[in-house]
């Protein structure tokens, strides 16, 4: 049997043989460190950052015992064992003796999961593929109207060009947006509860379907509004879940690359929906019902692969079903000791989640967003990065890109081409994502790529003021193309990337609803407003609007919105606990001026002083002799 364990920098516990004591110079480097520091580990908001902290190994084995029995999976003790010695201390792993070492197939499996983090199963690769889907609905739904848009309104007696009729065309284009915002987000939490992750998408996959073939034959305006308004409780209660579904069962070290994915093939459904546009173009005066009603197409599908795909095991744990749970991480992990791991790590934080919200309501828990400072702090972000999407302007493009090429002055063939050039572009350049989001991190990729976007869509408003001729239409073109390849690896894949895992599980589904609400109604505002202020301010006038909304966009998320790449679900509690005040203080104090220094004057030797004390005490000991950290 192994000594006693003792804690080490960050407070975890490694079940070592003969800890070393730091010298004399390394305790008073770390205090001299630390003094710096928000200490995070103090406040009581953060307790649920390390549920396992502190816990003497005894201790621990008791509680793991405890657990075994009571969740009737004693038949994995010995492995539950191991798996909670990891998940007390990752970067102790290889160190644990006695009857709990691990033999050399788990710590290859744990040194994979860092070396070869893109070795997946296939079920979990399922999953993903079958939200990709579901994220190709949402992106041809909302780009039928695009091509259909000089088309329609004609047919429906609304393109008079009148004030009232610009709103009445905004209201059809936004009715999915508004039937997500006040109906379909707000149903995810409920079903969610009642029928889990699958169960949602299994609804909101009929609403996809039939209300979108009912568009098709709509005769009037007004039925034109109600099936799209339809449409969007599909919509809302889709996106509210899959960026969930993903990012609880992936793994840490790729979860933003995974969740992301849902922008990628919403790009895709944005690229497909502008190609069937185009080659329904000349299919006579129908081809607008063409347009509105293809994007059932990827529903059936949809429809199809969730039953094939497992429940998310946090949704079981949540509902006490761990034998079910274990069942679905074992189909999403490689090898029993990370199931083992992650299962009761994932226990032990929901127990002290449970403890804080003991008889929580629904309405109780949507008030806990705003009352709750770690959950706040989540809701600001999240509300930050989604209200950022519709103020950077991507869905003026999205939405009237057809409409806005035909200003320009080209054809309608040419609009439409000009179109899927762009539904090109934005889905080809969401591919860098995949590297980028979990390597330069979501704050960092939003705070590059914003400026960009401000400056190509100014450009490209200010390109409409050049004489009708092909030099206009090819840079205004040029610059829509330009401001597409910026948004598509930043504020494309980010908001819902952030959102999923912000929130704490007790709290996800409705704070990921709130989220998207707020993303969808803003998209309602817009596809609403945009035709008038196309009227009464021009191309120039409307894209120099949303280019100063970029500006603004840049310094809220500057302030608000915490770095949380690679961090698990559960330790971003650790993230949450620092107050916004002390936060965006830092970002003036610390960040602006070391940015300055290293990137305006040059200077190599600028050091940016960590605001997390997982910065400076991050198991010194093991990384600075280059061991593997799980």
């Amino acid at each position: 049997m192994a000594d006693k364990p003792s804690p080490d920098s960050d407070g975890d516990v490694v079940h070592a043989e003969k800890p070393s004591p730091p010298t004399t110079a390394q305790e008073n480097a770390l205090e001299k460190a630390t003094s710096r520091h928000v200490d995070i580990n103090s406040n009581v908001e953060a307790r649920i950052r390390n549920p396992l902290e502190g816990l003497s190994y005894a201790e621990l084995m008791s509680r793991v015992e405890v657990f075994a029995q009571e969740k009737e999976l004693t038949g994995y003790l010995p492995l539950l064992r191991k798996g909670a010695l990891v998940a007390q201390n990752p970067a102790g792993a290889y160190d644990i003796s006695g009857a709990e070492a691990l033999d050399e197939g788990e710590k290859a499996v744990l040194r994979a999961e860092v070396e070869h983090k893109w070795r997946l199963p296939t079920k979990l690769f399922l999953t993903i593929a079958t939200c990709s889907i579901g994220a190709a609905v949402q992106g041809w739904d909302q780009t039928g109207t695009n091509g259909a848009n000089i088309f329609f309104p004609e047919y429906y007696g609304i393109g008079s060009g009148s004030t009232r009729d610009d709103i009445l065309v905004g209201l059809v284009n936004a009715g999915p947006y508004i039937g997500s915002a006040f109906i379909g987000c707000w149903l995810s939490d409920p079903i969610n509860n009642w029928v889990g992750r699958r169960g949602v998408i299994f609804f909101s996959a009929h609403f996809c379907i039939w209300p979108v073939i009912g568009s098709a034959f709509s005769h009037t305006w007004e039925q034109q509004l109600v099936n799209r308004l339809l449409m969007g409780i599909g919509m809302g209660a889709k996106a509210s879940t899959v960026p969930i579904y993903a990012a609880e069962n992936s793994p840490a070290a790729i979860r933003g690359a995974l969740v992301m994915s849902w922008q990628m093939w919403t790009a895709f459904g944005i690229f497909l929906g502008t190609a069937f546009n185009l080659a329904v173009w000349n299919a006579g005066p129908n081809n607008w019902r063409l347009m509105l009603g293809a994007p059932f197409i990827p529903a059936v599908p949809l429809l199809a692969l969730i039953y094939f795909c497992p429940e998310s095991p946090r949704w079981y744990m949540k509902k006490n079903r761990y034998s079910k749970a274990w069942e679905s991480m074992n189909r999403l992990r490689n090898h029993p000791i990370q199931v083992a791991r992650d299962i009761f790590y994932i226990h032990s934080q929901l127990e002290l989640e449970r403890e804080l919200l003991k008889g929580s309501s629904y309405a109780t828990r949507f008030v806990e967003l705003f009352t709750i400072p770690r959950v706040r702090r989540a809701t600001i972000a999240a509300f930050t990065v989604m209200i950022a999407q519709q103020m950077c302007g991507i869905n003026i493009i999205a939405f009237y890109s057809t409409t806005v090429f035909k200003e320009s002055g080209q054809s309608d063939f040419q609009a439409l081409l000009a179109s899927f050039g762009f539904g090109l572009v934005n889905w080809l350049f969401a591919f860098p994502a995949f590297w980028t989001i979990d390597t330069f991190g979501r704050r960092s990729l939003l705070l590059f790529t914003f400026p960009q976007m401000m400056w190509t869509l100014l450009a490209a408003g200010l390109c409409t003021l050049i004489p009708l001729g092909l030099t206009r239409t090819v840079l205004v073109a040029l610059f829509v193309y330009l401001f597409a390849a910026f948004y598509s690896p930043g504020e494309g894949p980010v908001p819902f990337t952030y959102s999923a895992e912000v929130f704490p599980l007790s709290h996800r589904e409705i704070g990921m609803g709130f989220a998207v609400a707020t993303c969808l109604f803003w998209a309602a505002v817009l596809g609403m407003t945009f035709p008038f202020l196309l009227r009464s301010t021009g191309t120039v006038g409307a894209f120099g609007v949303y280019a100063g909304f970029n500006l603004v966009a840049f310094v809220l998320i500057f302030f608000l919105v915490p770095e949380t790449k690679k961090k698990t679900l559960e330790e971003l509690d650790y993230v949450f606990a620092v107050p916004n005040s002390t936060f965006a203080k830092y970002q003036v104090t610390d960040v602006l001026p070391w940015w300055v220094k290293r990137y305006v004057f040059w200077r190599k030797e600028a050091k940016l002083r960590p605001l997390y004390q997982e910065g400076v005490e991050k198991r010194q000991e093991g990384e600075v002799k280059g061991e593997k950290v799980i």
